[in-house]
């Protein structure tokens, strides 16, 4: 739960991976009122150093009780308001690994700091205005970005190309509504009200707002991925197709059916989009008991996956074990993979199913890889993606704000339409103006963020 608090407390993280014997930099990050007086209490600076604001100190960290050198480091100084949080920020970059950091975290809170929470600085910076709940969202997504091009779209987002559409959206129902709730209290005063006026701006914020939920699926593709997996018999090339594809070692190669016992990962990226590739156990009756639970796991893979790998050996072809493989599958997105062409086709593959995506591979050689990934762009009609504008893509939170405006902007069209009173139209109104609103944060509820924040690293 994150306790919305940012006024009193000065708060204290390390706001960098610590990973034993790695690392040459680690930094401990302070907020707050207290953080120039806790940095004082700490770092001390030979010569005449000037403590001002934006300027990098160069001295030593001591614990204020025994005088202990627990660093040399450099002290950063950003001062209110110019800074992340809008508030007195301060970080002692020491060096890396695991001790110095938690050593000076742990100096900091014994002189009076709070350890942050997840997400708590940036929980700070939107609550004091320094940004609103898009850019806050774009932070999260940049940090976890998996591919340059869902990196580039959270910077698009804390550039604020998301919030300054949507803003103007929800300022043109807000002169909707002042138009509407201006004739009910001043309808003896003012000229009857142009409803084909307001319908058209209606259908205007309409078409606008269905153009931007139109791009959900693309960011949550650039952001989650697609989960491929790659299934078949035994000793069909399954691993080799693996290694061959993500440049490495990953999978065991032998001519024994069997060898993958297990699910074996690899981490891809293809036209911009993070692949999980997932290398499975062959598919078979087996008596082996370990054996036996790497198929059922290749089984979970399989219906878990977003995109199928149906391989298959090109020499053999088409066998029974092949269409019962493919009956478990053909549910889900499939393409068709022949390897080890270069040994020969079998008459059998004129008989395969109806299967729209087919490529022919020789994995051992590294060939057809490059035809593998145009079909996978292809399946998930990555053409559309690519063409898109990547400045504005939006999460699965504000889909779902978006779409309750949606329904309300749809209802005060029927309300018009089946000509019910002035009042009516402000109800819906209303409800379009603050769904808009939760997206950009202008009107938003303390649990939406602790539902934000806290999937937030401690130190941002």
């Amino acid at each position: 739960m994150v306790e919305i608090v940012t006024s009193g407390d000065t708060i204290a993280a390390i706001a960098t991976a610590i990973v034993p014997q790695q690392g040459s930099i680690g930094i401990v990050r302070l907020s707050g009122s207290e953080s120039l007086i806790i940095a004082r209490q700490l770092f001390h600076t030979p010569g005449k150093q000037k403590w001002d604001s934006h300027h990098i100190l160069y001295g030593y960290i001591l614990d204020p009780q025994t005088q202990q050198v627990i660093d040399e480091a450099l002290l950063l100084l950003m001062l209110a308001p110019r800074s992340y949080t809008r508030e007195d920020v301060i970080e002692f970059h020491c060096h890396g690994g695991i001790i110095p950091v938690q050593q000076v975290l742990q100096l900091c809170l014994e002189q009076g700091a709070k350890l942050a929470q997840p997400g708590e600085f940036t929980l700070r910076a939107f609550l004091n205005g320094r940004i609103d709940l898009t850019q806050a969202e774009s932070i999260a997504q940049l940090v976890g970005a998996r591919s340059p091009q869902a990196s580039q779209m959270a910077v698009a987002g804390l550039q604020g190309k998301l919030a300054h559409p949507i803003r103007q959206l929800r300022d043109r129902c807000l002169d909707i509504l002042a138009e509407v709730e201006a004739r009910i209290d001043f309808e003896d005063d003012l000229p009857s009200l142009d409803q084909n006026l307001i319908i058209g701006g209606l259908q205007g914020i309409l078409g606008e707002v269905q153009t931007i939920l139109a791009t959900a699926d693309r960011g949550e593709l650039l952001q989650t991925g697609l989960k491929v997996a790659i299934v078949g018999r035994p000793n069909v090339g399954k691993s080799s197709l693996l290694n061959a594809w993500s440049r490495s070692d990953r999978a065991i190669v032998t001519d024994l059916p069997g060898t993958t016992r297990d699910v074996v990962e690899s981490q891809l990226v293809v036209g911009g989009i993070p692949i999980q590739v997932l290398d499975t156990a062959g598919i078979r009756d087996t008596v082996d008991t370990v054996e036996k639970i790497g198929v059922e796991r290749s089984r979970h893979a399989a219906e878990q996956a977003d995109l199928i790998l149906l391989t298959i050996d090109a020499q053999i072809g088409w066998t029974k074990e092949d269409e019962e493989i493919y009956q478990l599958v053909q549910d889900c997105p499939l393409i068709l993979v022949i390897n080890k062409v270069d040994l020969g086709c079998s008459d059998s593959l004129q008989l395969l199913p109806e299967i729209q995506q087919i490529v022919k591979t020789v994995a051992s050689q590294n060939q057809g890889i490059e035809d593998l990934e145009q079909a996978i762009l292809a399946s998930i009609k990555m053409k559309n993606i690519e063409a898109a504008n990547l400045d504005l893509a939006i999460n699965q939170r504000q889909k779902e704000a978006l779409i309750r405006a949606k329904i309300a902007l749809e209802q005060v069209a029927e309300t018009i339409a089946n000509q019910l009173p002035f009042d009516f139209w402000t109800i819906d109104l209303r409800s379009a103006i603050q769904a808009l609103g939760e997206i950009t944060g202008e009107e938003i509820i303390e649990s939406v963020l602790e539902r934000i924040f806290s999937k937030f690293c401690i130190g941002k």
